[in-house]
Parts: C-alpha cells; structure tokens; sequence
C-alpha cells in the first residue's frame, strides 16, 4: 500500500509538469487522498475506535457532575427567591429498594434506595397549630424539582401549606448512580409516598387528616398513580397535564425517548417486546383501583408534550369505571404543556381554580381567590 501512494505521488507531480488537465489532475489528487486515509485507518483505527469510546464515557460522566453542579446552583437561588417566606431544607430519606438489581449477590443489594427531598415551612406560621401538607412531585424524565417552580411555592407558602418534594429515585442532580435507579412509573411512586409519610413522622404540626397531592406532566402522572395506590393518604389530588398511557406515548414519541424506557438500567425492554409492564406503568389503564379521592385533571389540546389524547384515554377510563372526579380540557392556551404554570395571566387564573379545589378539602388558613391574592403571594414583594 505505501509503494502505491509514493507512486502515485510521483504520477501527480509528473501530470502536472505535463500540464495534464485539470480533470485528470483532480482524479489523481482525490485517489491519493483516498490512498492516504486507508493507511491512517489502517495503522490507528484500533486505537482511535477506543479513545472514542473513552471520549463518550468521559463526556456522559461530566453531563452528570455538570448536572450536579447546576443543581447545587439551584439551590442556593432557592433561597434566594423563596427564603424570605419559607424556612427551607433538604431532608435524606430512602424508599424501598430497587426493583431491579443488575448483581443480587452484591453487597449492598436489596438496601432502601436513598434520595433526597425538599421542605418548604411558611416562616410566619404557629407552631403549636396544626396545617395542611401538599405532596409535590416534580415532572420530568430525569427531571428534578427547579426554581422553574418558584412562583408556585411562594403561592402555596402564602397559603400556609407545608410542602415536601422528593426527588425520587432517577432524578437529575445527584450523579449517574441515582439517574440510573429510574423506576419511570414504578417505585417512584413509593419514593414520593415515603416523603409524604417523613412529613407527618417528623413534623407536629403537619395534619395528617389535610394532605393532597399536585404535579404537572410526569408529577401529575406520580400524583394519579399515589392516590390509586394509597387512597387513604390523601385528601384532594389535582393532577395536571398527566402522562396517562405510557403505551400510546411510546408511539408518538421520539426513538430518543423510547430510548430512556428500555435502557438496560431501566426497564430493559421496549413497549413491543413487554406491552404488559407498560400497561402496569400507566395510569389510564389503572383506573379500576381509583376510589373516591378527590381529584381535578386538566389538560391542554394544544400540548406539545403530553398530547391529550393521552388525558383523553385517562378521562375515559374513569368515567368506564364510574369514577366520580373533575376535569377540564383547555382548547390551545398559549404556553402548550406548561400553560398553567406560565406567569400569564391566564396561568394564574388557571392556578385559582386549582387552588380552590385544594383548599375544599384542605382547609389552609389563608386562600388564593383572586388575582391581587396571587400577585401579592408571589410576584410583589
């Protein structure tokens, strides 16, 4: 091969002394180039294939210590924007082990899954008085419990809600170890019913005859799946663009995000190859076990994450199974999934609606009824 290129290096000098023509010239040029890369591909392929694969393991490890970085990030904005009304902390708990273990003989297999959780106390309440809980699962595949939700906090805080937010097993923020316990639509579930339960454990004054339940999109679907599995624990539910079909959504979906369900880490198997266990994963066919929590749902048409087909199935279901509940299909509300949690107008009069369907059941000892009461809860400081 080397004898061939000097060769041909030789014949391209050669040409052009000649005055050859410009389209020979450039058939010569492009056959040594050729000649070239197949020696470099021959003599460092090995070596290069390997430092690729080194690159590609490096990279994904910094994404996780980058994603730690910005959450530690985060949470000092959370005291930043919500420490003047809210004594804030970070409690470590555990819920259930792992459902899968990749080595069951390890040590250390079949221990609790530990994570971390949010806690949010209004600064200005009485602490030999009782008040309401709010349970709230953040959304997100991978996602995590951001300032994104500031103005919601301080509205509940406002309120006079305690509120606990796990960032269950999977979430982003705490290294590749806890990414990679996700329990998409499995012991998640267990992990945010166990921040709940810390709560009423360790605080006097959290009533536990006054909990609900809130989350958006992934949060919403985390907060259908707590009141189907434990019925007794809360008091009022609202549930908010919910991931409802997991089936369905693995149809619309990305290839990406199909990715992230049947990752070895993860449930291992695509929807095709286990339609069963993503059946037991979704809500719209687990409303047989819905009793009488209750719960208001909304949904966007024009939502460019969770398409309401998904809800629709969900809302369906119930009604199916006589289930007595409430919800309300919004037609293209500008702000698709995140409608209701935009700082609009319209968002904070979605908010009041969502609000008093909590506090019917939840009693707080002060409410949101307007629009002035949201500006002066969140927005006017």
């Amino acid at each position: 091969m080397l004898v061939s290129c000097e060769s041909r290096s030789l014949l391209f000098i050669n040409k052009i002394g000649d005055s050859m023509n410009l389209l020979r010239i450039l058939f010569t040029v492009i056959s040594l180039l050729v000649c070239l890369m197949q020696l470099y591909s021959q003599d460092t392929s090995p070596g290069l294939e390997e430092q690729v694969k080194q690159l590609q393991k490096y990279n994904e490890k910094l994404e996780h210590r980058l994603d730690i970085l910005e959450k530690k990030i985060d949470d000092v904005l959370w005291f930043k924007r919500v420490g003047d009304v809210a004594n804030i902390d970070k409690v470590y708990i555990y819920g259930p082990p792992k459902w899968k273990e990749e080595n069951p003989d390890a040590k250390g297999a079949g221990n609790p899954v530990k994570f971390w959780s949010y806690v949010f106390i209004p600064k200005d309440i009485d602490f030999t008085k009782q008040y309401p809980l709010i349970v709230l699962p953040h959304g997100g595949v991978h996602g995590d419990l951001s300032t994104y939700y500031t103005h919601i906090i301080r509205e509940l805080i406002y309120q006079q809600y305690i509120v606990v937010a796990a960032e269950y097993r999977g979430s982003t923020g705490y290294g590749e170890k806890h990414y990679k316990k996700i329990d998409y639509g499995g012991l998640e579930n267990e992990d945010v019913f166990a921040s709940r339960n810390y709560m009423i454990e360790n605080y006097d004054f959290v009533d536990e005859d006054r909990v609900g339940i809130m989350g958006w999109s992934h949060g919403g679907m985390i907060t259908l799946m707590n009141i189907f599995d434990h019925p007794d624990s809360y008091q009022v539910a609202f549930a908010g663009v919910p991931v409802s079909d997991i089936i369905s959504r693995m149809g619309y979906m990305t290839q990406s995000y199909r990715e992230l369900f049947s990752a070895d880490y993860h449930i291992g198997q695509t929807a095709h190859e286990n339609v069963e266990e993503y059946r037991r994963r979704s809500p719209a066919w687990q409303t047989h076990k819905f009793q009488n929590t209750p719960l208001l749902i909304h949904t966007n048409t024009n939502d460019d994450d969770v398409n309401v087909l998904e809800v629709e199935h969900l809302i369906k279901s119930l009604k199916a199974d006589g289930k007595k509940f409430e919800y309300e299909i919004f037609k293209d509300v500008p702000g698709g999934h995140s409608f209701d949690r935009m700082d609009t107008k319209h968002a904070k009069q979605t908010r009041i609606k969502i609000y008093n369907h909590l506090a019917k059941q939840l009693n707080p000892p002060r409410r949101i009824n307007s629009l002035n009461d949201i500006m002066k809860a969140a927005y006017l400081k």
